[in-house]
């Protein structure tokens, strides 16, 4: 079973439980526990900690519920971090089942088994739920049409559910009065909500509408919770002692006499972590947070560094061109038949290297988390987007079984990949044990969070193509090596390669491209040394930030070099041949395939005047990729219009485009924010944003040395969704994997010059100039 049939099992599975909503905003956790989320329109409700339960509902399935007066409740295993996710998967069961948008409030929920895979990430939130939650409103609404004819006294096939009411078209009946009259009790089975029919697209209501965000009151009024915000009674902080290196570091000694001077200092706690996940950590414990910070800078600790204290940046990359250079190592991603044969045949062998630097996250709200001991379970409370990957490591890390551990949600203050890694929350509950089970708040201040973020790897790729007398492509190789956050975090849910190799999906993604170009080998490999330094993690694109980085500039090289248009030259490969077929698209999730890609590109041709001639160091760079993942396509494709000083070297994106197919869009004004959100960090990346390893550790700590796209930067941007009824796709990510090519395209096309490290500096810049003698 493939991960993507994995997933629909896990959530096939939840949905049939059929276990009944906890009401988990009611249950008591201590009278001052900041816990709970005002949802809104108008119905918003906040039930604070100890509040009687709301009254009894009726609930088709865990999914959702319908209240006495009204109120539909959605149940969501999603973590919010500005993406409005609670908002469009809302929607998905509201539309389906005929739900007034007034009405409709959401329930960020804690974990339960019941749940299954509580994850998000990979743009797959959507995408995920959206078969699940329209089943489930179509089980609501079938059950309440059937109430609400017999308590009109009319016969099913003559009534409709609108907007929250039953009508046989004389009378009407609310959901509200359904439930409170009729106390409907039935529920289907996983295979019963199936077969249940579903609304045609031409009869939705809320989805691919603009409606009102049920998060943004609480969003604006403060009553929304973070997890930096939560507090409980008797709490104390915590703030940890960095190692010198992200593993094998030992503790040696301890001296806190110095510490002991600052007012509120407690003590501190070497961290053991059976889990191995805060290695030679040392946690501050204080009454205060200023105070923990403060005996934190003053504490001594004497360590014995690990293997990796003196690794840099440049060993990384060095590393990985030896991975490369050797042929054995790594998986096959694609090894189609005919490679060797076409390269050792060829007239001539196309090579290019692309490099890119370490990345950080550098999300708004630092990490953070609560951990206490209450009625023998252990809990966390935290922002995270991956609580089933993290439980059973907290659960490890303090010696209980899964399910004395909980993780209470909170609203996250940004995520972009960084707390799918629930390291942080590992040494809150360790210091928490240390002092028998009291709460601690544990918060990384942004240097600590800097220092051992879970970076994008830097990445080192090899392309190359065979071309013969008449140069006609007829072989092409994708080589990549970086580290593997996949591996080091989740080994379970890497994929198998085609020569039955396990590999990182999210280390690779988008070299596995819709091109058809003869035969194809892409090969992934794990940069040990990378994971050995630091610890992978996923941001925002993974891969597929830096697979098109070369893949996309790659195309354009070889377009120049053949004398060809760089947009001819991909319309003549998406064609949807390729081996055996693969470039077809398979229904429901890449239907149309290499056709849908085509047919983006074309559209951002056509608007932005594709081959008109543009002023002096001014150009115009294109890229088109398929998104986030191959077995979930966005189809995108992208423009950058860039104008380079020639005596600075700065390089100015002045304008950005993006047409996407990412079949039906739920949530237009949140695709269009993510869309947008996306293609800055793409720019970001490409021209201002990368840090670099030094002695074992990412040199940057703040904003005064790492530097991110500033808001003066900010281009004009031109988005454009493909109108479409297919099943939709992610759109968190998509927006990133265009534009780091389209720049370095657009730096060529405007003074010649060919940038192929990521992110591209001025004084990069300056010395192509020079070397071209174009200064």
């Amino acid at each position: 079973m493939g991960r993507l049939e994995r997933i629909a099992a896990e959530q096939d599975r939840a949905a049939g439980r059929g276990l009944s909503r906890r009401g988990f905003l009611s249950a008591a956790a201590g009278s001052a526990l900041l816990f709970g989320f005002a949802r809104e329109a108008n119905a918003a409700q906040l039930y604070p900690m100890g509040a009687p339960l709301p009254p009894t509902e009726f609930e088709p399935t865990i999914w959702c519920s319908v209240a006495p007066d009204g109120i539909v409740n959605v149940n969501i295993i999603r973590a919010e971090m500005g993406q409005h996710i609670g908002t469009a998967l809302a929607r998905i069961i509201a539309d389906e089942m005929e739900a007034d948008w007034d009405k409709v409030k959401i329930t960020y929920v804690d974990t339960d088994p019941k749940w299954g895979l509580m994850v998000t990430g990979g743009s797959w939130s959507v995408w995920m739920t959206w078969d699940v939650f329209r089943q489930a409103g179509a089980a609501a609404r079938t059950i309440l049409v059937e109430e609400g004819a017999r308590l009109l006294g009319s016969g099913v096939e003559n009534c409709t559910a609108r907007n929250g009411i039953v009508s046989d078209g004389k009378r009407s009946v609310s959901f509200g009065d359904i439930v409170a009259k009729a106390k409907p009790t039935r529920s289907f089975t996983p295979e019963q909500m199936k077969a249940l029919p579903l609304k045609p697209a031409s009869e939705r209501r809320l989805i691919g509408k603009e409606v009102k965000a049920l998060d943004i009151p609480s969003k604006t009024d403060g009553t929304a919770i973070y997890g930096i915000d939560a507090k409980i009674d008797g709490m104390v902080y915590g703030r940890p002692k960095m190692p010198p290196t992200r593993y094998g570091s030992k503790v040696i000694s301890v001296d806190d006499s110095e510490a002991k001077k600052i007012r509120g200092y407690l003590r501190y706690v070497v961290l053991d972590d059976p889990s191995d996940t805060v290695p030679g950590w040392v946690v501050v414990l204080a009454s205060s947070y200023p105070a923990a910070i403060r005996a934190t800078d003053v504490l001594k600790v004497e360590w014995t560094p690990g293997k990796t204290a003196h690794v840099t940046e440049k060993d990384i990359l060095d590393h990985g061109r030896q991975q490369i250079a050797s042929h054995d190592g790594g998986t096959m991603v694609f090894d189609d038949h005919g490679v060797d044969e076409a390269f050792s045949h060829a007239h001539r062998v196309f090579e290019r290297e692309y490099t890119c630097a370490s990345v950080m996250h550098y999300q708004l709200e630092p990490t953070n988390a609560i951990a206490q001991l209450k009625d023998g379970i252990w809990e966390m409370h935290c922002g995270n987007q991956w609580q089933s990957l993290f439980l059973p490591v907290i659960a490890k890390s303090l010696g209980v079984p899964e399910s004395k551990v909980k993780m209470m949600s909170y609203l996250l203050g940004g995520g972009f990949g960084r707390r799918l890694n629930g390291d942080y929350v590992v040494p809150a509950a360790l210091a928490s044990k240390a002092i028998g089970g009291k709460p601690v708040k544990l918060i990384l201040t942004r240097s600590d969070d800097m220092m051992f973020d879970s970076i994008r790897s830097p990445s080192v790729q090899t392309v190359r193509v065979g071309l013969d007398e008449k140069n006609n492509i007829v072989g092409m190789q994708h080589h990549a090596a970086a580290g593997w956050p996949t591996q080091v975090m989740a080994a379970a849910f890497m994929q198998k390669g085609v020569d039955g190799k396990p590999y990182d999906q999210f280390a690779i993604a988008g070299a596995d491209h819709w091109y058809s170009c003869g035969p194809v080998r892409v090969r992934a490999l794990s940069n040990d040394l990378a994971n050995d330094t630091f610890r992978p993690g996923w941001l925002r694109s993974v891969s597929s930030g830096w697979t098109p980085w070369a893949a996309e500039q790659f195309w354009d090289e070889i377009a120049h070099d053949l004398g060809k248009d760089p947009v001819d030259l991909r319309l003549s490969m998406l064609n949807g041949e390729g081996q055996d077929g693969r470039n077809r698209g398979e229904a429901p999730d890449s239907t149309g395939g290499a056709l849908r890609q085509a047919a983006v590109l074309k559209r951002l041709a056509e608007k932005v005047d594709w081959g008109k001639p543009q002023p002096k160091d001014t150009g115009l760079g294109i890229a088109t990729t398929f998104g986030q993942e191959r077995g979930m396509p966005t189809w995108t494709a992208g423009a950058a219009r860039v104008r380079v000083d020639r005596r600075t070297g700065v390089v100015t994106c002045e304008k950005i485009w993006l047409v996407l197919d990412a079949g039906t869009v739920v949530d237009p004004d949140g695709a269009r924010a993510q869309t947008e959100g996306g293609a800055l960090w793409g720019l970001s990346m490409a021209l201002c944003e990368g840090s670099e390893i030094v002695d074992g550790v990412c040199k940057d700590r703040n904003l005064d040395t790492y530097t991110p796209l500033r808001i003066a930067d900010v281009p004009e941007m031109d988005i454009e969704f493909v109108e479409s009824t297919e099943k939709p796709m992610g759109l968190g990510e998509p927006g990133v994997t265009t534009i780091g090519a389209a720049i370095g395209n657009a730096i060529f096309n405007a003074v010649g010059i060919r940038l192929r490290h990521q992110p591209i500096r001025p004084a990069d810049v300056l010395a192509a100039l020079r070397e071209k003698g174009s200064v």
